[in-house]
């Protein structure tokens, strides 16, 4: 299962039926879990660990240095990914910029050609980048969430679960959960087909309509909106609601007419 062209460091522990194409390289430390496939010229890089059932296509490179001036490549920090995770055609994934710390993939995810995740993100499950999609350091996604292609987020922002990034974007500002939003920070309404396809109730649905015109298109700050609202009935109307903390990047809120 590994190829005789493939540099494969001593200490590195491969689990059950790993395949290791030719050329590609895996350096100490690393861990790969139990039935991972990693093609031709797939690099990944020293404190990296990867779970179970996870494919790493031709010229990826998972857990390299940091775009981060000044970073000491002698930083002991590390990427940790979990199961059944798919990284496409030269995508790339920075390890952290502090000692001891790491960047963070879920489970089920997948990333197509070309995209980036950025140092100390923290992506949840079953996230999708599209094509050039790209995370700055420090973001936070919560779990089923999707970017177009070419999307970009500005560092340190926060995107919740459910939201839907539409291709090109510019987003410079948290994206609340459930939400679409396109252009630069635009928000376009609630992802009716996201929450209607994870199964959320009508009641639910219904909620997060109210929650989203008192929140994200009344006039003041969605934060002290937020807590001036009583507690939701339905799980999602808790996530929406208890995403809105004080925020270092601020709200994308929807045009109010």
């Amino acid at each position: 299962m590994i190829h005789s062209t493939a540099v494969i460091d001593p200490s590195a522990r491969l689990g059950v039926d790993v395949s290791v194409g030719p050329y590609a390289i895996v350096e100490a430390g690393v861990e790969i879990g139990d039935g991972s496939i990693l093609a031709s010229h797939a690099v990944v890089r020293a404190g990296t660990s990867m779970g179970a059932g996870c494919r790493v296509d031709s010229f990826a490179v998972l857990g390299g240095e940091p775009n981060f001036i000044g970073f000491d490549p002698k930083t002991a920090s590390g990427l940790k990914i979990g199961d059944r995770c798919t990284f496409r055609e030269g995508v790339t994934v920075h390890r952290s910029i502090h000692a001891d710390q790491t960047t963070r993939v879920g489970d089920d995810c997948f990333f197509m050609a070309g995209s980036h995740i950025g140092h100390d993100c923290q992506v949840g499950d079953r996230i999708v980048l599209a094509n050039q999609a790209a995370l700055a350091g420090h973001v936070t996604m919560g779990n089923d969430s999707f970017f177009g292609g070419g999307a970009m987020i500005h560092q340190f922002s926060r995107v919740g679960d459910g939201a839907m990034v539409a291709g090109l974007s510019r987003i410079t500002r948290d994206v609340a959960p459930f939400i679409m939003i396109g252009e630069r920070d635009e928000v376009a309404g609630l992802n009716l087909i996201g929450l209607r396809r994870r199964k959320a109730p009508t009641g639910a649905i219904r909620e997060l309509k109210t929650l989203f015109q008192a929140i994200l298109r009344s006039p003041g700050k969605p934060v002290e909106l937020a807590a001036a609202l009583p507690s939701p009935s339905s799980s999602e109307g808790k996530t929406f609601i208890e995403f809105f903390v004080p925020s270092k990047r601020g709200y994308a809120k929807s045009v109010v007419s």
